[in-house]
């Protein structure tokens, strides 16, 4: 697979997306060592700092082995959106070849085809919809969204269905009426190498389960322990999988044993969504089987 590179242009941009724990890194890294460039992260968890070993990012020797660009950039208490990767992401695309590599679907959404300018949440309507969904929960939250808003998000993701209500709060119109008014995209699908990684569940569920106890030994727990006093469940950093697993455990609210089975749940879970949306959003670009990576 990675010969298909010698014949791009040296500044056609690489996009690497699947779920988590299918060897996504890797592969970005072998194509960087390979034809050069910069890898530049697509994945909505692994933007904020306090999250090295708990979210995956790339360990110091592999970093010095190739650049890296928007890891670990996010301070802890910071709200980061989509629009805020996609002008993070807008200088890096104009130098060494871009290889954009994540699990975050919604990020190569707005980098391909395009992100709508909607308004900025005020914090009375962040603090509403927080209030809300405590309230009501997610599902009757996401039950207030339009029938097309709720068939285009992840209904299972409390920050997805949050930001929708808001913004039909905030406006009067719902998101999708906004990305209906979408500017032209960064990255045309037609002037890049798109790769789904393509990662059945039988295969994936075995490396996600090891890859927990490698985020264990590498430090996840010292990390959740060093924000267990600023803990906040609303922010988008503390949507980390396995962190509010962690956080109960120094809670004394289960085991480390009880913690780490969770996570392990909670992250094929979030596999399964991805995989989901990958298929149905992803069909046009080329499959890549994780298991020959």
């Amino acid at each position: 697979m990675l010969e298909a590179l010698d014949n791009l242009l040296p500044r056609t941009p690489v996009l690497i997306a699947g779920p988590t724990a299918s060897g996504k890194s890797a592969l970005a890294l072998s194509i960087a060592e390979r034809s050069g460039g910069t890898i530049i992260n697509a994945d909505a968890l692994q933007v904020f700092a306090d999250w090295r070993s708990l979210t995956a990012r790339p360990s110091p020797a592999e970093t010095a082995r190739a650049r890296h660009a928007l890891y670990g950039h996010v301070a802890w208490t910071r709200s980061y959106s989509v629009g805020d990767w996609l002008r993070d992401v807008t200088p890096l695309l104009t130098g060494a070849r871009p290889i954009i590599v994540g699990g975050t679907g919604l990020y190569f959404r707005a980098l391909t085809e395009g992100l709508a300018d909607i308004p900025t949440t005020p914090p009375d309507i962040r603090a509403e919809a927080t209030a809300r969904l405590e309230v009501i929960g997610l599902d009757a939250l996401a039950a207030e969204l339009t029938d097309d808003v709720r068939a285009d998000i992840d209904l299972a993701n409390p920050m997805r269905v949050m930001r929708a209500w808001e913004v039909a709060r905030h406006t009067g119109r719902s998101i999708r009426d906004w990305q209906a008014d979408t500017p032209p995209p960064l990255v045309p699908l037609t002037t890049a190498l798109p790769l789904r990684i393509d990662a059945p569940k039988d295969w994936l569920d075995p490396r996600i389960e090891s890859r927990f106890d490698q985020m264990l030994d590498d430090g996840a727990l010292e990390e959740a322990r060093a924000v267990l006093p600023r803990w906040d469940p609303t922010l988008n950093a503390a949507q980390a999988i396995g962190a509010p697993e962690l956080i109960a455990h120094l809670r004394g609210e289960m085991t480390l044993d009880q913690a780490r089975a969770a996570a392990i749940v909670a992250t094929r879970r979030y596999a399964k969504r991805q995989r989901t949306w990958f298929r149905a959003r992803m069909a046009g670009w080329r499959g890549v089987d994780a298991a020959t990576l």
